[in-house]
């Protein structure tokens, strides 16, 4: 059995739009006809860009290997051009097409994923989910309103949620790190007393930035943080230098949770050798995939350190996100976008099995799902935004900047 054929998928993600602007899906094939989806979280350059990148690498470093063949294909897109370094637009176009061989073989072998990378150690997953604004509310409005947010936080605690996302702390630009303004660290405050207040102990509290402070900033707000003992201070400082970010986790009484914007074991290993996190957030659909974060799982291990998957982006990376937090002994629960229903549901053949605020995993073979192709053509993304795009103005003091969502 050998990898023959590459498709990508562009789709655009309709109103509301929660996982991002679009998703970025592959479909790998091989000879023997049995085919594997699987999907990128890179943010670098455009869809139409991205997408060339995935064909490309899958025709010099993929096609023509069985699809078991992780560790030779990691090594070539790892040494790809005599780079030898993490590079998140060619590794997250890898990641797809190694996502998409686990499906590949799972299905060969009529097993599920979890089957095949050490077998089930947690029956049910733990999912947290983002306060995100209901259909009639505005999220310009909401995401800046906390006794909103805390109303929200309610409804979602109601249904089953044991933990909770929010990021009031502002905008972040192009020319991070900066240092908060007065109006932020009383904003953020605001929030977690009122959505404490609201939850009470029923729910932990995550506390979302997005690497835009300074070491000393990001030491100001967890300061603010700390009497509503969230259980993590996301991605206080950006990504480059974890050796920055570990001097805030030395000095915060709150945990320090990263890996959002981390591509493969070489970064996620300065993260736990500096101390910079507690807990870290591989998305499979940028890390490398699934074997990869395997690898990052087991360094983490000797650290007690807790792996969290993120996920803001569409169905199939929410797949090999629960069959590798299935697998791991160090897990802590991973992110969700709601129950995933609405059009993260449409996208595939049968919705993933959420029960009051835990996923099932799937026994069936491979990731367990197929993508809905029709769904996925019938909604192509025509435009060339980023997946996510960053302020390009400089912080302005002069007033209150707001942060509007994803």
């Amino acid at each position: 059995m050998k990898l023959t054929d590459i498709e990508t998928f562009v789709v655009a993600n309709p109103p509301p739009g929660f996982g991002g602007r679009y998703f970025l899906f592959v479909k790998v094939t091989t000879d023997n006809g049995i085919h594997g989806y699987g999907e990128i979280y890179a943010a670098g350059v455009g869809p139409k860009a991205q997408c060339a990148v995935a064909e490309d690498v899958f025709e010099r470093h993929c096609a023509g290997l069985a699809p078991h063949e992780f560790e030779r294909m990691f090594r070539r897109c790892h040494s790809s051009g005599f780079s030898q370094r993490p590079d998140p637009t060619i590794m997250g176009a890898f990641s797809a097409i190694e996502m998409a061989c686990w499906d590949i073989v799972g299905k060969a072998l009529e097993r599920p994923v979890h089957q095949l990378i050490g077998g089930l150690v947690n029956p049910r997953i733990r999912t947290y989910t983002y306060l995100y604004p209901d259909e009639h509310q505005d999220p310009a409005t909401f995401y800046n309103d906390a006794e909103l947010s805390a109303k929200r936080a309610v409804e979602y605690v109601d249904q089953g949620f044991t933990a909770l996302k929010f990021d009031p702390a502002g905008p972040y630009t192009v020319n991070d790190p900066h240092q908060p303004a007065l109006v932020d660290l009383e904003r953020a405050e605001k929030f977690c007393s009122a959505i404490r207040e609201a939850v009470g102990n029923r729910a932990d509290l995550l506390f979302g930035t997005h690497g835009q402070f300074t070491p000393s900033g990001a030491i100001r707000m967890a300061q603010r943080l700390a009497p509503y003992e969230p259980l993590w201070f996301e991605e206080p400082t950006p990504p480059e230098m974890p050796e920055q970010l570990a001097g805030v986790a030395a000095a915060s009484k709150v945990p320090v949770a990263t890996g959002e914007r981390l591509t493969t074991k070489y970064e996620f290993a300065r993260v736990l050798s500096t101390g910079a996190a507690s807990i870290l957030q591989p998305a499979l659909g940028r890390v490398g995939g699934i074997w990869e974060a395997k690898k990052i799982a087991a360094m983490a291990e000797p650290f007690y350190a807790q792996i969290a998957p993120h996920l803001y982006c569409g169905p199939i990376e929410a797949l090999a996100n629960i069959q590798f937090s299935a697998s791991i002994p160090n897990f802590l629960i991973m992110e969700a976008i709601q129950q995933f229903g609405g059009f993260h549901a449409q996208l595939l053949d049968r919705p993933i099995e959420w029960e009051g605020g835990y996923v099932v995993p799937s026994t069936r073979p491979g990731l367990g799902h197929e993508l809905n192709e029709d769904v996925a053509r019938a909604h192509p993304y025509l435009g060339n935004k980023l997946h996510l795009e960053m302020q390009d103005e400089p912080y302005d003091y002069s007033r209150e900047n707001r942060f509007a969502g994803g």
